[in-house]
């Protein structure tokens, strides 16, 4: 076992290494210079089509809103909490910089995911909407690639099981056992029953959940840390230096914090960025291939605003809470990072607030992560597979809140990173289509202002 771990170690460190970032980066900034910053540029309008809800005549069965609920419900998560904390520790607080910058390429990378989605989408024989990165690698490049496809669906299938359930649901154990003394084996039962309930309804109540939990639960820590900024806002100028200066200059050692230099902040800026918003991964398509739209396009152009959200928002709350407080140099990592710089703030709370926002995060990714897995499983064994896969994705959670995860955190991290390898190489491969796509789209808005979809 110890040569198996040491041999995914080191897989793990290629594929997360510089050529994944150079990749995720280059495709990211390609997709965006060729659409020439609209991403960036219409995020306003992103906004006033996810408002719209339900689009009249559009097929599909979810609204664009529970689309990107159902994305954000997998990508508002650990990474937003642990994942910001240990960027910062690793790479000091430049590595803050690097999320931003990765999340503005990630916008468009993630608006031609769904662009993708939605336009190479099926029916399946229960007459659901299927799609994703397996489908528009097979139906936009044609059989010659359907290794290509089969390759990302076995990799997505099998990463799931341990980033988006079990490594999640021992999240959710530990943070209940610490904070509230609550038995892990009985948090284990309580997750099967309610990820199980969720499961059993399909997309529908996977979308209607997220749609209603997301909203809340997002507001909610983002009023928190606007609560611990407020109290500490004298330190928020002196945040954004650190940030800014340590993005281009190595980031000395002070107190608990052992020094980063500026290709560290660079490495963990951008990989935990993509950790949190999931741009370049292939799995947020498989979600917006589900919605309700009369086109590409405007889908795309909501499910842009997840990596802006997720990032450009909610990680920006995290890393300024643990920047302004100075938790940052005390020497811890990971989600404790983050609930001793809530804790400084607010005595007492501060530690609870972060628990529980890591346990209903970690659930909501659960969730999420439950169809992009069914999905692909799906792709590969057709529609026999689902029940007995809603099931088995049901017991995994107890199995996850009760075990020590150090491997399967290993191998499903490195499993994400080999997911995103077939999908980027499709988009760069599908770009043309995407520009094409999105030029016809706003023109004919530019003759037609009230049929904008």
């Amino acid at each position: 076992m110890e040569a198996i771990t040491e041999a995914v170690g080191w897989l793990n460190g290629v594929v997360w290494g510089v050529p994944m970032l150079v990749l995720i980066l280059g495709v990211g900034f390609f997709l965006m210079m060729g659409l020439r910053l609209m991403p960036i540029l219409r995020i306003p309008f992103g906004f006033g089509l996810l408002w719209r809800g339900r689009i009249p005549g559009g097929e599909g069965e979810i609204s664009p809103f529970n689309a990107l609920m159902t994305s954000l419900s997998a990508t508002i998560g650990t990474g937003n909490i642990a994942g910001v904390a240990t960027a910062i520790f690793l790479g000091g607080p430049g590595a803050v910089f690097w999320m931003w910058m990765t999340a503005l390429v990630g916008m468009a990378t993630k608006y031609a995911e769904a662009v993708c989605a939605v336009h190479y989408r099926e029916e399946d024989e229960r007459g659901k909407f299927v799609g994703g990165p397996m489908y528009y690698i097979q139906n936009g490049l044609g059989a010659k690639w359907k290794w290509l496809a089969i390759a990302f669906a076995l990799f997505a299938g099998i990463a799931g099981f341990g980033i988006g359930n079990m490594v999640q649901s021992n999240s959710i154990a530990n943070a209940l056992e610490t904070s509230f003394s609550i038995p892990e084996w009985l948090t284990g039962i309580v997750l099967v029953v309610l990820v199980g309930a969720v499961l059993l309804g399909g997309i529908q109540r996977i979308s209607t959940v997220a749609g209603k939990l997301v909203p809340i639960m997002a507001v909610a820590y983002i009023a928190a840390g606007s609560l611990v900024l407020i109290i500490n806002a004298g330190a928020i100028p002196d945040a954004f230096g650190l940030i800014f200066s340590h993005a281009f200059s190595p980031a000395a050692a002070t107190g608990g914090f052992a020094g980063a230099a500026v290709w560290a902040a660079i490495r963990f800026g951008v990989a935990r960025g993509v950790f949190s918003n999931e741009a370049g991964l292939g799995s947020a398509p498989i979600a917006h291939a589900a919605a309700q739209t009369k086109g590409p396009v405007s889908q795309g152009l909501v499910a842009m605003l997840g990596t802006f959200i997720d990032t450009i928002v909610v990680c920006t709350f995290t890393a300024l809470a643990i920047l302004v407080t100075g938790a940052w140099t005390s020497g811890e990592t990971g989600a404790a990072l983050t609930s001793s710089a809530f804790d400084l703030a607010l005595p007492g709370v501060g530690g609870y607030v972060i628990a529980v926002a890591l346990a209903i995060f970690a659930f909501t990714t659960i969730l999420g992560w439950s169809y992009y897995c069914e999905r692909s499983l799906q792709y590969l064994f057709g529609v026999k597979i689902i029940m007995p896969f809603r099931v088995v994705w049901s017991l995994a959670a107890m199995v996850g809140a009760l075990l020590k995860l150090d491997f399967v955190w290993l191998l499903a991290d490195t499993l994400n990173a080999m997911m995103a390898i077939p999908n980027l190489i499709a988009l760069a491969l599908l770009s043309p289509v995407v520009f094409s796509l999105t030029k016809k789209f706003f023109e004919s808005r530019g003759a037609s202002e009230d049929n904008p979809f």
